[in-house]
């Protein structure tokens, strides 16, 4: 069996391996953080047209407003106004933390449809050289997938590389939540893919709820493809830090405040997060200011996590961590310094988490493979099937003091 403790001597080799590491990055990559700022032009213009909008004589909420405000506004509406909001303002609706999901799924349709038609436009466009409008047919394309009918488009920014976020069961009745945080290299044209389908966080999620239903077929579960943050582009110098992580996390965090929550009296329906590669930075950062019902933070192909100790992360979620031995982020430098290294290897005796085994997760990419221990373990904990995780050491130590799944506190 593999140990995944560090030695002093091999903390030294890896501290020099990361200087080794930066000089690289920036000779090659340069800093992309401020080589590749988008702004989300298209969003804005839409959230400024709600702010300047009205409805039967009376100004909208502010779109900032929190979850609960906009909750009860859009409830206090009639279907037909909430229809003519989603029609007038869809980029708006769609990606409004409060806003009805099935309202927002109806929004973000539109906002697809207007996007397909924008693409078109740009692939005869003759200001753009043949690249651009290749890649013009490419989006268009997607779009046009996103729009098909039965999908459940819960966020959609078309701007620069874009965000999306994609709901798989029905959020509205279901009694546990999962939430799949993808890494690196995630935009539009890689939130859904044909080869390599279970690397992308369309796939990732779809073969979740798959493996939930089979785990506990009485179980109602949602799933959420969560793409809706600007990630690292390769392994530059972005994702050797957590400057994008910082500003996932406050989005991260905005989805879960604004989760569903039917019952008043009931507790909410917990949520476990599927953290994959840089993902787990972004759900690390993001870990001291979840709600409650955040009940598990699993954590896979982790480069880590900014902390050295699982307790730093601040949450009473239970904390898991896998790794297959073909991952080759086992061989990233497990260190923070000077801003760089995203801190202790979160599957190391040291961290503290609950470490699950991965045998079949077939490298970085494949932990959501259909058939592999990974896949099954990360759908045991989506549904609160505690005792039945399999442990990556003999001593079956990530599964002390568990019990099944128990309600978790309100949000």
């Amino acid at each position: 069996m593999t140990s995944f403790d560090t030695s002093p001597q091999l903390n030294v080799w890896r501290a020099l391996l990361a200087l080794a590491v930066v000089f690289v990055m920036l000779t090659t990559s340069g800093w992309t953080a401020l080589r590749h700022h988008r702004t989300a032009t298209a969003l804005q213009t839409s959230l400024s047209s709600w702010q300047h909008g009205r409805l039967a004589d009376h100004a909208l909420p502010d779109p900032g407003a929190s979850p609960a405000r906009l909750t009860r506004f859009f409830a206090s509406l009639s279907d037909a106004q909430r229809a003519t909001l989603a029609h007038r303002y869809p980029l708006a609706v769609g990606n409004m933390n409060g806003a009805p999901v099935t309202l927002r799924y109806q929004a973000n349709r539109r906002a697809l449809a207007e996007a397909v038609r924008a693409e078109r436009a740009r692939m005869h466009d003759s200001r753009l050289t043949p690249a651009g409008q290749h890649e013009a047919g490419r989006r268009m394309h997607r779009f046009e997938a996103m729009a098909a009918p039965g999908r459940q488009i819960l966020a959609f920014d078309p701007e620069g590389s874009g965000r999306a976020a994609e709901v798989f069961g029905d959020l509205d009745r279901a009694q546990r939540i999962s939430v799949v945080v993808p890494g690196v290299d995630t935009d539009l044209l890689t939130f859904q893919r044909t080869s390599r389908r279970w690397s992308a966080p369309v796939g990732m999620a779809e073969a979740l709820y798959a493996a939930e239903r089979t785990a506990s077929p009485g179980t109602r579960t949602a799933v959420i493809a969560w793409a809706d943050y600007t990630s690292p582009d390769g392994l530059g110098i972005d994702s050797a830090t957590g400057l994008r992580a910082e500003n996932g996390a406050v989005r991260l965090n905005a989805l879960l405040r604004a989760l569903p929550d039917t019952s008043p009296t009931a507790p909410a329906a917990p949520v476990s997060l599927f953290c994959h590669s840089y993902g787990s930075v972004v759900c690390g950062v993001a870990a001291h200011a979840m709600p409650r019902r955040v009940a598990d933070i699993a954590v896979a192909g982790s480069p880590g996590m900014r902390v050295q100790k699982a307790a730093q992360l601040r949450t009473g979620a239970r904390v898991w961590a896998m790794r297959d031995a073909d991952d080759w982020v086992r061989d990233v430098p497990y260190l923070e310094l000077g801003g760089l290294g995203h801190g202790e290897d979160p599957v190391s005796r040291a961290f503290g988490a609950r470490v699950l085994a991965a045998k079949q997760a077939r490298g970085h990419g494949g932990y959501f493979e259909p058939g592999t221990d990974s896949l099954r373990n990360f759908a045991r904990i989506g549904v609160g099937a505690y005792p039945s995780v399999v442990c990556a050491r003999e001593d079956d130590a990530c599964r002390t003091g568990l019990s099944a799944a128990t309600p978790v506190g309100r949000a």
